[in-house]
């Protein structure tokens, strides 16, 4: 049965909507504002580092329109800036912190709206809760027990990279029984996925997303969840080491260039779930995998 809506409360609807969106907009605005005027010489930041709001941009698209999360971008460019380990690590952390949960609220309102009684979203709730606790428990197990990567962040990233680009492809070209609901063997392997995929961020910045998206892919349940929940998973994962890359006087990120490269990430992150969307999930992964086996020789060789 259908129920009818009169004109003027549709257009009270609209106008709320636009309004929260502006308002949103607005504290965002004044929040960025007076963070710049924190730093001298203000200009000459604007001047130096503003260009970088195209890599945030570049960036959360790339991560929350597949999963993968935005240090496979990131990475790369701060080694060609002779960054060091530490400054590249924490400064793609801190820029996910903004991207990446962008696109987590994203892609959790188009659950709500569309798929919160589908069953082929069925496991979304569940596979977001056992893979974020799992890998925020394997990120924090590598940084209490001090577990370090077995070779440097260069070669690590760039034999990483290959590795999932490969992977990326494999499982883009083959086709697979879909399935709407995981079984118990699946929630298993998740967990074990999470924790050491947990680890590898901790290294990196980048992996449990990747690596939960490519075993949904595997498992035949649908893309675009298994996407979602790479996505609120490495956001989740990003800010629970906000203590160390973030809030810390310690912290190694370069906060003049995550001031530009932030907002650019939340732009990308909203844009990305709509560009998932409109283009075949087939051609994003392989667009993405040819990208990141590209970034990742080209580091190795150098």
């Amino acid at each position: 049965m259908l129920t009818y809506i009169p004109t003027f409360r549709r257009k009270n609807r609209s106008l709320n909507k636009h309004y929260r969106a502006f308002t949103i907009l607005f504290i965002l605005l004044s929040a960025w504002t007076l963070w710049l005027v924190q730093f001298d010489q203000t200009y000459e930041l604007i001047k130096q580092f503003s260009k970088f709001i195209f890599l945030g941009i570049t960036g959360a698209i790339f991560a929350n329109s597949t999963g993968a999360g935005g240090g496979v971008i990131f990475i790369p460019v701060f080694s060609s800036l002779d960054f060091t380990e530490a400054q590249s690590v924490s400064t793609s952390f801190m820029i996910q912190c903004f991207g990446m949960t962008a696109g987590a609220i994203s892609w959790s309102r188009y659950y709500q709206r569309h798929h919160h009684m589908d069953k082929t979203w069925c496991g979304f709730i569940p596979c977001i809760l056992l893979c974020a606790c799992f890998s925020v428990l394997g990120l924090w197990s590598s940084e209490l027990w001090q577990l370090t990567s077995p070779s440097s962040l260069h070669t690590s990233f760039s034999l990483f990279s290959i590795a999932l680009g490969i992977a990326i492809i494999f499982s883009s070209q083959r086709r697979y029984l879909q399935s709407n609901s995981l079984k118990s063997i699946d929630y298993f392997c998740l967990a074990v996925i999470g924790y050491f995929g947990g680890i590898i961020t901790a290294w990196l910045s980048v992996g449990v997303g990747e690596l939960i998206v490519i075993y949904l892919m595997l498992r035949g349940i649908c893309a675009k969840m298994a996407v979602a929940v790479g996505v609120v998973v490495s956001a989740i994962t990003i800010w629970s080491a906000s203590p160390i890359h973030v809030f810390s006087d310690h912290s190694h990120a370069l906060y003049e260039l995550v001031l530009f490269a932030g907002p650019g990430a939340i732009i990308g992150g909203l844009l990305a779930r709509k560009l998932a969307l409109y283009l075949p999930v087939k051609t994003l992964k392989l667009f993405f995998a040819s990208w990141i086996i590209l970034t990742g020789s080209v580091m190795l060789a150098n």
